[in-house]
């Protein structure tokens, strides 16, 4: 593999520092952050572009809080001035090359490869129904704390060559356990952390219908037979290569007495509902919220599965009184 190089002047450019300024404030313009480095906002970033250049970055500290959505989480913030916009700038050079090492059936945080883009990859395979007829389902143990920062550096290594780059990007890396959730390139790092996994289940073990949305995987075959053998070795990669666990609820089941549940929709060949918790949210919105603007979401939802009778029901014809059980997602 060639190692990548000379990135880390383009990264303090000053036009990329602007550019990266622009990105990270969108849609966030109220923010108490932002508005206090607008006070300054030229000297800011000259400021910046002198201390990447002099190689004196060091991480800020974080803003640590707790989320239930609907698993609890712990969530890493970084001041908007000079985190937040440095990291922005770093992506703004590395994207294109680290998407490029990723395989097409990576999603999550990548343009133009989210959720409905993983739904249809998924929904196409499910077409040769004759091999896929059991899936296997697993997800990483605490999969962003867990990940192991030598393994991850030492990744970044054989990727870019760049020692400045190297030395910004080990600073970030060292700012925290794992990858802390809330971190734009933890995102970015984390799919790189896997990439190698997925060229080798694509690669290596000639794996068809393999698809990962962050550290949730789904592979579909023809046997259950071939899956137990093939999550053997996967749990042995996982724990030797990159020092990770999977979690105990993995499942390999068949598709046509179950169905697929992944990202908020169930699958089966011929058809796809959207998944019952939100099914259920999207109801009670309707009775209580009608003219909720969030309305708008959850019919882009239902545009991806098999929502016609939904739709009728609860936004054409407004119906308020039906029982939650009673309505199916269907033709």
């Amino acid at each position: 593999m060639k190692r990548i190089g000379n990135l880390y002047k383009k990264i303090y450019d000053i036009n990329n520092l602007k550019l990266a300024d622009s990105k990270a404030r969108k849609g966030k313009l109220k923010q108490r952050g932002i508005i206090n480095h607008d006070v300054n906002k030229e000297a800011n970033i000259i400021n910046l572009y002198h201390i990447l250049k002099n190689k004196e970055y060091r991480t800020s500290k974080y803003t640590i809080f707790t989320i239930f959505d609907p698993k609890e989480r712990e969530i890493f913030r970084l001041p908007y001035y000079p985190d937040r916009i440095l990291h922005h700038a770093v992506l703004n050079i590395l994207e294109s090359i680290l998407v490029k090492s990723f395989t097409k059936d990576t999603y999550s945080c990548i343009k133009k490869r989210g959720i409905h883009k993983a739904l249809y990859s998924v929904k196409k395979a499910l077409v040769d129904k004759e091999n896929t007829q059991y899936c296997l389902k697993f997800d990483i143990q605490k999969f962003y704390p867990s990940i192991n920062h030598n393994i991850l550096k030492s990744l970044l290594r054989r990727k870019f060559k760049d020692k400045d780059l190297l030395k910004l990007l080990d600073e970030i890396i060292e700012s925290a356990k794992g990858c802390p959730i809330g971190n734009l390139l933890s995102q970015w790092f984390a799919n790189f952390y896997l990439s190698g996994f997925d060229h080798w289940i694509k690669e290596n073990k000639r794996i068809k219908y393999y698809f990962r949305y962050c550290d949730d995987c789904v592979i579909l075959a023809k046997t259950k037979e071939e899956l137990h053998v093939l999550f053997k070795d996967i749990k042995a990669y996982l724990k030797e290569k990159l020092d990770l666990t999977i979690k105990s609820n993995y499942q390999i089941f068949p598709i046509s007495k179950r169905g697929l549940d992944f990202l908020g929709y169930k699958c089966w060949h011929t058809h796809t509902f959207l998944r019952d918790t939100i099914k259920r949210n999207f109801i009670r919105m309707i009775r209580y919220h009608k003219n909720n603007k969030s309305i708008n979401s959850y019919k882009g939802w239902i545009s991806h599965c098999n929502g016609i009778n939904l739709t009728n029901k609860y936004i054409l014809n407004g119906q308020k009184n039906r029982s939650i059980k009673t309505i199916r997602c269907t033709r």
